[in-house]
């Protein structure tokens, strides 16, 4: 009982993590959610595509 509340404590507490991009006109949208604690590290970056990759890269931004 013990090891299947600790196991369910650190699920619920690392959970997973997923991401995505959008690309809008020259700019792209890269968001990432990491589940920790609920979710609370998630970053959204507004980055400008050019020739070399992605360059100016902000966060919390629109585009």
């Amino acid at each position: 009982m013990k090891a299947s509340a600790v196991t369910l404590l650190f699920a619920t507490v690392m959970g997973c993590a997923y991401g995505g991009a959008a690309a809008s006109g020259d700019k792209v949208v890269i968001a990432r959610n990491d589940s920790f604690l609920f979710g609370a590290l998630r970053t959204v970056f507004v980055c400008k595509i050019t020739d070399k990759g992605l360059t100016a890269c902000a966060d919390n931004e629109s585009p």
